[in-house]
Protein backbone atom coordinates (compact mmCIF):
# COMPACT_ATOMS: atom_id res chain seq x y z
CA UNK A 1 0.00 0.00 0.00
CA UNK A 2 2.80 2.38 0.89
CA UNK A 3 4.48 1.78 -2.50
CA UNK A 4 1.24 2.53 -4.30
CA UNK A 5 0.83 5.73 -2.32
CA UNK A 6 4.40 6.72 -3.12
CA UNK A 7 3.81 6.12 -6.83
CA UNK A 8 0.56 8.03 -6.74
CA UNK A 9 2.19 11.08 -5.17
CA UNK A 10 5.14 11.04 -7.55
CA UNK A 11 3.39 10.32 -10.82
CA UNK A 12 2.97 13.34 -13.02
CA UNK A 13 -0.39 14.16 -14.51
CA UNK A 14 1.34 14.39 -17.87
CA UNK A 15 4.99 14.02 -18.77
CA UNK A 16 5.42 17.29 -20.60
CA UNK A 17 9.01 16.56 -21.49
CA UNK A 18 8.03 13.30 -23.18
CA UNK A 19 5.40 15.18 -25.17
CA UNK A 20 7.99 17.66 -26.40
CA UNK A 21 10.43 14.85 -27.20
CA UNK A 22 7.82 13.02 -29.26
CA UNK A 23 7.16 16.26 -31.14
CA UNK A 24 10.86 16.54 -31.95
CA UNK A 25 11.17 12.84 -32.87
CA UNK A 26 8.54 13.37 -35.56
CA UNK A 27 10.66 16.13 -37.02
CA UNK A 28 8.02 18.76 -36.34
CA UNK A 29 9.53 22.25 -36.13
CA UNK A 30 8.71 24.77 -33.42
CA UNK A 31 7.07 27.15 -35.85
CA UNK A 32 3.95 29.27 -35.64
CA UNK A 33 1.13 26.83 -34.91
CA UNK A 34 -1.98 27.62 -32.85
CA UNK A 35 -2.17 23.98 -31.74
CA UNK A 36 1.35 23.97 -30.33
CA UNK A 37 1.76 23.47 -26.58
CA UNK A 38 1.77 26.89 -24.91
CA UNK A 39 4.99 26.22 -22.96
CA UNK A 40 6.70 25.08 -26.19
CA UNK A 41 5.77 28.25 -28.03
CA UNK A 42 8.63 30.80 -27.83
CA UNK A 43 6.69 33.40 -29.81
CA UNK A 44 3.85 33.22 -27.30
CA UNK A 45 6.13 33.30 -24.25
CA UNK A 46 7.98 36.35 -25.62
CA UNK A 47 4.86 38.45 -26.15
CA UNK A 48 4.46 41.60 -24.10
CA UNK A 49 1.32 40.15 -22.50
CA UNK A 50 3.27 37.17 -21.08
CA UNK A 51 5.98 39.28 -19.44
CA UNK A 52 4.51 38.53 -16.01
CA UNK A 53 4.86 34.79 -16.68
CA UNK A 54 8.50 35.20 -17.68
CA UNK A 55 9.25 37.21 -14.55
CA UNK A 56 7.50 34.61 -12.40
CA UNK A 57 9.55 31.82 -13.98
CA UNK A 58 12.80 33.73 -13.41
CA UNK A 59 11.82 34.11 -9.78
CA UNK A 60 10.72 30.51 -9.31
CA UNK A 61 13.38 28.44 -11.09
CA UNK A 62 16.46 29.62 -9.14
CA UNK A 63 14.47 29.62 -5.90
CA UNK A 64 13.50 25.96 -6.28
CA UNK A 65 17.01 24.91 -7.30
CA UNK A 66 18.69 26.74 -4.43
CA UNK A 67 16.27 25.23 -1.95
CA UNK A 68 17.03 21.78 -3.35
CA UNK A 69 20.75 22.37 -2.74
CA UNK A 70 20.29 23.75 0.76
CA UNK A 71 21.25 27.32 -0.14
CA UNK A 72 19.62 29.42 2.58
CA UNK A 73 22.31 31.92 3.62
CA UNK A 74 24.64 33.70 1.22
CA UNK A 75 27.44 36.24 1.26
CA UNK A 76 26.98 38.31 -1.89
CA UNK A 77 30.19 39.56 -3.49
CA UNK A 78 30.05 42.36 -6.07
CA UNK A 79 32.85 44.02 -8.00
CA UNK A 80 34.31 44.81 -11.40
CA UNK A 81 34.10 42.20 -14.13
CA UNK A 82 37.24 43.71 -15.69
CA UNK A 83 39.81 42.85 -13.05
CA UNK A 84 41.93 39.78 -13.72
CA UNK A 85 44.21 37.65 -11.59
CA UNK A 86 47.83 38.71 -11.29
CA UNK A 87 48.85 35.75 -13.43
CA UNK A 88 46.31 36.45 -16.18
CA UNK A 89 47.06 40.17 -16.17
CA UNK A 90 50.75 39.46 -16.75
CA UNK A 91 49.91 37.12 -19.63
CA UNK A 92 47.58 39.66 -21.27
CA UNK A 93 50.21 42.41 -21.04
CA UNK A 94 52.84 40.12 -22.57
CA UNK A 95 50.43 39.12 -25.33
CA UNK A 96 49.64 42.74 -26.20
CA UNK A 97 53.33 43.68 -26.14
CA UNK A 98 54.19 40.77 -28.42
CA UNK A 99 51.48 41.87 -30.86
CA UNK A 100 52.75 45.45 -30.81
CA UNK A 101 49.35 46.68 -29.59
CA UNK A 102 50.34 49.62 -27.39
CA UNK A 103 46.74 50.64 -26.67
CA UNK A 104 45.78 47.18 -25.40
CA UNK A 105 49.02 46.88 -23.43
CA UNK A 106 48.38 50.22 -21.71
CA UNK A 107 44.84 49.19 -20.88
CA UNK A 108 45.91 45.89 -19.35
CA UNK A 109 48.70 47.59 -17.40
CA UNK A 110 46.17 50.02 -15.97
CA UNK A 111 43.80 47.21 -14.96
CA UNK A 112 46.71 45.16 -13.60
CA UNK A 113 47.06 47.72 -10.82
CA UNK A 114 43.79 46.31 -9.47
CA UNK A 115 44.73 42.64 -9.74
CA UNK A 116 45.28 42.54 -5.98
CA UNK A 117 41.52 42.96 -5.56
CA UNK A 118 40.99 39.76 -7.55
CA UNK A 119 43.36 37.89 -5.26
CA UNK A 120 41.69 39.33 -2.15
CA UNK A 121 38.20 38.40 -3.35
CA UNK A 122 39.51 34.92 -4.03
CA UNK A 123 40.91 34.71 -0.48
CA UNK A 124 37.60 35.90 0.99
CA UNK A 125 35.65 33.28 -0.95
CA UNK A 126 37.94 30.61 0.43
CA UNK A 127 37.51 31.85 4.02
CA UNK A 128 33.74 31.67 3.71
CA UNK A 129 33.77 28.17 2.21
CA UNK A 130 36.22 26.80 4.77
CA UNK A 131 34.10 28.17 7.61
CA UNK A 132 30.99 26.46 6.27
CA UNK A 133 32.45 23.06 5.46
CA UNK A 134 31.87 21.56 8.91
CA UNK A 135 28.69 23.48 9.80
CA UNK A 136 25.11 22.24 9.97
CA UNK A 137 23.09 23.07 6.83
CA UNK A 138 21.20 25.90 8.50
CA UNK A 139 24.47 27.53 9.64
CA UNK A 140 26.35 27.38 6.35
CA UNK A 141 27.20 30.50 4.37
CA UNK A 142 27.58 30.29 0.59
CA UNK A 143 29.32 32.68 -1.77
CA UNK A 144 26.94 34.24 -4.29
CA UNK A 145 28.09 36.43 -7.18
CA UNK A 146 26.90 37.72 -10.52
CA UNK A 147 28.51 34.68 -12.10
CA UNK A 148 30.76 36.60 -14.48
CA UNK A 149 34.50 37.26 -14.73
CA UNK A 150 36.69 39.52 -12.62
CA UNK A 151 35.83 39.89 -8.94
CA UNK A 152 32.87 37.55 -9.39
CA UNK A 153 35.06 34.79 -10.74
CA UNK A 154 37.58 35.39 -7.97
CA UNK A 155 35.03 34.89 -5.19
CA UNK A 156 33.57 31.78 -6.83
CA UNK A 157 37.09 30.48 -7.39
CA UNK A 158 37.99 30.96 -3.74
CA UNK A 159 34.86 29.09 -2.66
CA UNK A 160 35.75 26.26 -5.03
CA UNK A 161 39.31 26.11 -3.72
CA UNK A 162 37.94 26.09 -0.18
CA UNK A 163 35.92 22.97 -0.93
CA UNK A 164 32.53 24.69 -1.09
CA UNK A 165 29.77 25.21 -3.60
CA UNK A 166 28.76 28.69 -4.77
CA UNK A 167 26.05 30.49 -6.69
CA UNK A 168 26.25 32.55 -9.88
CA UNK A 169 23.38 34.84 -10.90
CA UNK A 170 24.34 35.97 -14.40
CA UNK A 171 22.52 38.48 -16.59
CA UNK A 172 21.94 38.04 -20.32
CA UNK A 173 23.69 40.93 -22.06
CA UNK A 174 25.05 41.49 -25.59
CA UNK A 175 28.63 40.28 -25.94
CA UNK A 176 28.52 38.76 -22.47
CA UNK A 177 30.86 35.95 -21.54
CA UNK A 178 29.64 32.63 -20.27
CA UNK A 179 29.39 32.05 -16.53
CA UNK A 180 32.81 31.68 -14.96
CA UNK A 181 34.01 28.07 -14.55
CA UNK A 182 34.07 28.16 -10.74
CA UNK A 183 30.33 28.56 -10.22
CA UNK A 184 28.76 25.27 -9.15
CA UNK A 185 27.04 24.12 -12.40
CA UNK A 186 23.71 23.30 -10.76
CA UNK A 187 23.70 26.78 -9.17
CA UNK A 188 24.53 28.77 -12.31
CA UNK A 189 21.53 30.85 -13.41
CA UNK A 190 20.98 33.42 -16.11
CA UNK A 191 18.42 36.22 -15.97
CA UNK A 192 16.80 38.55 -18.47
CA UNK A 193 15.34 40.90 -15.86
CA UNK A 194 17.72 42.88 -13.66
CA UNK A 195 14.95 43.37 -11.08
CA UNK A 196 14.39 39.64 -10.55
CA UNK A 197 18.12 39.02 -10.39
CA UNK A 198 18.44 41.66 -7.68
CA UNK A 199 15.62 40.03 -5.73
CA UNK A 200 17.55 36.77 -5.73
CA UNK A 201 20.68 38.52 -4.50
CA UNK A 202 18.74 39.87 -1.51
CA UNK A 203 16.44 36.95 -0.73
CA UNK A 204 19.19 34.91 0.94
CA UNK A 205 21.85 37.54 1.57
CA UNK A 206 23.31 37.57 5.07
CA UNK A 207 26.06 40.00 4.01
CA UNK A 208 27.18 42.10 1.06
CA UNK A 209 30.83 42.71 0.17
CA UNK A 210 31.32 45.34 -2.53
CA UNK A 211 34.73 45.41 -4.18
CA UNK A 212 35.73 48.28 -6.50
CA UNK A 213 33.66 48.33 -9.64
CA UNK A 214 31.73 50.43 -12.13
CA UNK A 215 28.09 51.21 -12.86
CA UNK A 216 26.84 47.68 -12.20
CA UNK A 217 28.58 47.47 -8.84
CA UNK A 218 27.28 50.91 -7.82
CA UNK A 219 23.76 49.98 -8.90
CA UNK A 220 23.78 46.83 -6.81
CA UNK A 221 25.41 48.52 -3.81
CA UNK A 222 22.97 51.43 -3.65
CA UNK A 223 20.03 49.07 -4.14
CA UNK A 224 21.04 47.19 -1.00
CA UNK A 225 21.81 50.32 1.03
CA UNK A 226 18.43 51.80 0.06
CA UNK A 227 16.54 48.64 1.00
CA UNK A 228 18.23 48.48 4.40
CA UNK A 229 17.90 52.23 5.02
CA UNK A 230 14.15 52.15 4.25
CA UNK A 231 13.72 48.92 6.23
CA UNK A 232 12.47 47.06 3.19
CA UNK A 233 15.25 44.57 3.95
CA UNK A 234 16.63 43.38 7.25
CA UNK A 235 19.95 44.87 8.38
CA UNK A 236 22.96 42.96 7.07
CA UNK A 237 26.69 43.70 7.09
CA UNK A 238 27.48 45.93 4.10
CA UNK A 239 31.23 45.86 3.60
CA UNK A 240 33.02 48.25 1.22
CA UNK A 241 36.29 46.57 0.28
CA UNK A 242 39.05 49.04 -0.59
CA UNK A 243 38.65 52.09 1.62
CA UNK A 244 40.73 54.43 -0.59
CA UNK A 245 38.66 53.55 -3.66
CA UNK A 246 35.27 53.99 -2.03
CA UNK A 247 36.11 57.14 -0.08
CA UNK A 248 37.43 58.79 -3.23
CA UNK A 249 34.48 57.61 -5.33
CA UNK A 250 31.59 58.52 -3.00
CA UNK A 251 31.63 61.18 -0.27
CA UNK A 252 28.98 59.74 2.03
CA UNK A 253 29.86 62.23 4.75
CA UNK A 254 28.94 65.05 2.37
CA UNK A 255 25.47 63.53 1.95
CA UNK A 256 25.03 63.55 5.72
CA UNK A 257 26.34 67.12 5.99
CA UNK A 258 23.85 68.25 3.36
CA UNK A 259 21.05 66.54 5.27
CA UNK A 260 19.95 64.30 2.41
CA UNK A 261 20.73 61.24 4.55
CA UNK A 262 20.80 60.86 8.32
CA UNK A 263 24.13 60.71 10.17
CA UNK A 264 23.15 57.18 11.26
CA UNK A 265 22.93 56.10 7.62
CA UNK A 266 26.70 56.36 7.29
CA UNK A 267 26.89 53.54 9.82
CA UNK A 268 24.98 51.16 7.55
CA UNK A 269 28.30 50.06 6.04
CA UNK A 270 31.97 49.82 6.92
CA UNK A 271 35.27 49.97 5.06
CA UNK A 272 37.84 47.16 5.04
CA UNK A 273 41.08 46.47 3.21
CA UNK A 274 41.85 42.79 3.86
CA UNK A 275 39.91 39.55 3.34
CA UNK A 276 40.24 38.75 7.04
CA UNK A 277 38.79 42.12 8.04
CA UNK A 278 35.84 41.59 5.70
CA UNK A 279 35.22 38.15 7.14
CA UNK A 280 35.62 39.44 10.70
CA UNK A 281 32.99 42.13 10.02
CA UNK A 282 30.52 39.45 9.01
CA UNK A 283 31.40 37.21 11.94
CA UNK A 284 31.18 40.10 14.38
CA UNK A 285 27.73 41.10 13.14
CA UNK A 286 26.32 37.59 13.68
CA UNK A 287 28.55 36.72 16.67
CA UNK A 288 29.79 33.63 14.84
Amino acid sequence: MSNQTHDLHNKRLADAWATLQAHADKGLPLNADPSRLAFADPEFLLRRETRGLRMQLELMKPDLEMRAHGIENTVVVFGSARFRSEEESGALIAQADAAGDAVAAARWRRLARSSHYYEKARALGKLIAEYSNDKEPEDKLFVCTGGGPGIMQAANRGAYEGGGISVGLAIALPMEEEANPYVTPALSFKFHYFAIRKMHFMMRAKALVAFPGGFGTLDELFEVITLVQTRKARPVPIVLFGSDYWKQLVNFDFLAEEGVISPEDVKLFEYVDTPQDAWDAIRRFYKL
